[in-house]
C-alpha cells in the first residue's frame, strides 16, 4: 500500500540575526536577471528528479516564461566550481510575504554541507525586502534532511495536510 504524502507548511515571522557562514569552497550564488524556460526546466528537473517534482514539467515554454517574467519571482542558482549545483525560487506575495517556492540541490551536491549554507542565503535574500513573513512548504517525498534543515534555520511548522501523490509525465 502506498504511503500518504504529508505536506508541512513552515514560516518565519521575523528575521533571525545570524552570522553569515562563509561560502563552502567553490560555491557561490548567482541571481538570474532573466531565467530562460530551458534553464529553469533543467534546474527543476535535476534538483527534483529524486523527490517527485513533476508539476512544472508539464508547463509549456510560454507558461514558464510568463511565470519567470513576473517581477515578484526571482531565481538564484548555486554554482559549485563553476557548475550548477542547485537553486531556489523566491516569490513575493501581495500579503507582504515571501515564499521560498522551490529550493534544492542537484544530486552531485547533496551530502557536501551545501544545503544549510544555501538555505541561509535563501532566507537572507527573502528577508532583504522586509516582508512580514517568509514561508515555504516541504513534504514527505523531499530529502529526509529538508524538514530538519528548515527547523534548524528557524522556521516553525504552521500546519500539515495529506495530499495526493504527484503524477509523473508520461
Amino acid at each position: 500500500m502506498e504511503q500518504p504524502v504529508i505536506r508541512t507548511y513552515l514560516e518565519m515571522r521575523e528575521s533571525r540575526p545570524t552570522e553569515a557562514a562563509p561560502a563552502p569552497d567553490g560555491a557561490y550564488v548567482e541571481r538570474l536577471e532573466r531565467c530562460p524556460p530551458e534553464l529553469y526546466r533543467q534546474l527543476y528537473a535535476e534538483v527534483g528528479r529524486a523527490w517527485s517534482w513533476f508539476d512544472r514539467l508539464w508547463w509549456t515554454d510560454d507558461e514558464l516564461a510568463a511565470h519567470l517574467g513576473r517581477p515578484e519571482v526571482s531565481i538564484r542558482v548555486l554554482h559549485l566550481n563553476g557548475t550548477p549545483a542547485g537553486y531556489y525560487e523566491l516569490v513575493r506575495h501581495p500579503d507582504r510575504s515571501v515564499e521560498i517556492g522551490y529550493f534544492g540541490l542537484m544530486p552531485h551536491a547533496i551530502g557536501r554541507g551545501l544545503g544549510r549554507w544555501l538555505l541561509g542565503q535563501a532566507v537572507r535574500d527573502a528577508w532583504s525586502g522586509s516582508p512580514e513573513r517568509v514561508w515555504l512548504h516541504t513534504c514527505t517525498l523531499d530529502h529526509p534532511a529538508a524538514l530538519p534543515n528548515y527547523l534548524r534555520a528557524g522556521f516553525v511548522v504552521t500546519g500539515t495536510e495529506q495530499v495526493g501523490a504527484p503524477r509523473a509525465p508520461e
